[in-house]
């Protein structure tokens, strides 16, 4: 492989946050404790100048890097960005996390940004062993976060529950790997995809295939493969989950996007069906989970696995042409949806927190205590539910759309049936909010007022005016699958 092949110019933002990372690790070691906020505000600092680098070297058109192992696009800078600037959220919530609990762990931020490049590595992963190393390179520095509270024994379990069964889809998927190696010579997406149109399908492919699949269904918690995500979440520091919450999703979405309709598009009449059969369960379990829960981070870690359904019904357009780049741009636009919101409800959990406050209960009164809490978190949920005039119900209706275009309106309206469901344990939190009496208050930094108007306010002005950002994306995403 010579210098050309390797391309280094487009890889510039994914080796600066190696680097930074790196030196943030160092620096931790010599900043006194009490002034751990400086390494946050570094972190920050280098997540800015990555987006800086992503935009001044956004390719006109596709560039391949490290011999075709790397694809670099429009449909790469939409994920990259937008888990640069979900991350940057993240660190501002973080400064409120550390100065509540007396959290003085450097290298939170070290790892966060190792994950994150893992989270974007798998977003430009265009080679199966690609794909492998990245969501090992997301999922290790998340089993640490998951356990970074050393004092807490559900931090501590959650860690143990999440690494085990990480492990244990980690060797499925390599596996699965192996398998589609031995039926096509190759790990290239594009040789996968001539491999398959040229032999068509065989039943070592589909076997492979369905174990690739496993490893990716458990990073974005689908059924069956959900069971750790209630548990984590919960146990996991709350700054933790907003970020694995969201990154985890993005990151695994957009793999997903990249294997489904670059290399297996020849064999959408055989995952397809799996797809749908994920779609259907997560969103008929993960909604009527939610509807007993009354710790408000289990509700929400329900209604995760829940929207993971959501998304997937776009992933059944994964026919070829203008449907798949119309299913992909849904994907991204649902993603931007679920990260603004997901991001938004749990920085207001990560407040009352901060008082003791996880049960659902809680939040009684809180708009007479605290209004401007109270009016951001009906938004998030508004969103969350998918109704107007918030992202999410766009965001459900593109997704379904792309559904209905190939003929799977059934599928649709068993979607929109568990909405339904959805609504009722949504609806109750904005009840209690603005119906109930509550003592609540509570005061809140700068940065973390910060993130809950930019994240309110961005979700109600593209639930108004979507047009121009969806036009965007499919402009981005056109022509590329």
């Amino acid at each position: 492989m010579n210098i050309a092949e390797l391309n280094l110019t487009a890889t510039v933002p994914l080796l600066f946050l190696a680097a930074w990372s790196c030196v943030l690790l160092l620096l931790g070691l010599w900043i006194p404790k009490h002034r751990i906020q400086v390494v946050g505000w570094l972190a920050f600092l280098g997540l800015l100048i990555s987006i800086v680098l992503l935009v001044f070297n956004a390719p006109l058109e596709s560039q391949e890097a490290f011999g075709g192992m790397l694809v670099f696009d429009g449909f790469a800078l939409v994920v990259h960005v937008l888990l640069l600037l979900s991350s940057m959220l993240v660190i501002l919530l973080s400064f409120h996390y550390i100065r509540i609990y007396e959290k003085n762990n450097s290298e939170f931020y070290s790892l966060l940004i190792f994950s994150l490049l893992g989270m974007m590595i798998l977003a430009v992963a265009k080679n199966l062993i690609v794909v492998f190393l990245a969501i090992e390179l997301l999922s290790i520095p998340l089993y640490v976060l998951v356990g970074l509270d050393r004092d807490g024994l559900w931090s501590r379990e959650s860690a143990l529950k999440y690494f085990l069964l990480g492990a244990f889809a980690s060797a499925f998927q390599v596996y699965g790997i192996a398998l589609v190696y031995g039926a096509t010579q190759s790990t290239d997406f594009v040789s996968i995809s001539l491999a398959i149109a040229s032999q068509g399908s065989t039943p070592l492919m589909v076997s492979g295939l369905g174990l690739v699949l496993v490893g990716f269904c458990f990073k974005v918690g689908v059924v069956p493969f959900h069971m750790w995500t209630p548990d984590v979440y919960e146990g996991a520091p709350t700054v933790v989950t907003a970020f694995m919450s969201v990154g985890a999703k993005v990151a695994g979405f957009a793999g997903l996007v990249r294997v489904l309709f670059g290399a297996f598009e020849f064999l959408v009449s055989q995952w397809v069906m799996l797809v749908v059969v994920l779609v259907l369960f997560s969103t008929i379990v993960g909604n009527i989970s939610a509807i007993s829960q009354s710790s408000i981070k289990r509700l929400l870690a329900f209604s995760s696995v829940a929207h993971a359904g959501y998304l997937f019904v776009a992933m059944v357009a994964g026919g070829q042409g203008v449907v798949s780049d119309f299913a992909a741009s849904a994907v991204l636009f649902y993603l931007i949806a679920y990260a603004l919101a997901n991001v938004g409800a749990w920085a207001i959990v990560i407040a009352l927190e901060s008082k003791n406050s996880v049960n659902i209960k809680d939040y009684a009164g809180l708009v007479k205590t605290n209004p401007g809490l109270a009016v951001a978190m009906t938004i998030f949920i508004l969103s969350l539910t998918g109704l107007p005039p918030t992202m999410g119900f766009v965001a459900k209706f593109y997704v379904f759309r792309a559904a209905i275009n190939l003929g799977y309106t059934w599928l649709v309206i068993a979607s929109v049936i568990t909405v339904l469901i959805s609504a009722y344990y949504y609806l109750r939190v904005i009840v209690l909010m603005w119906m109930k009496d509550g003592n609540l208050v509570i005061k809140l930094p700068f940065s973390f007022n910060v993130v809950l108007v930019l994240t309110s306010i961005v979700t109600l002005i593209f639930g108004v005016f979507p047009t121009p950002i969806m036009l965007i994306l499919e402009n981005y995403i056109r022509g590329m699958f």
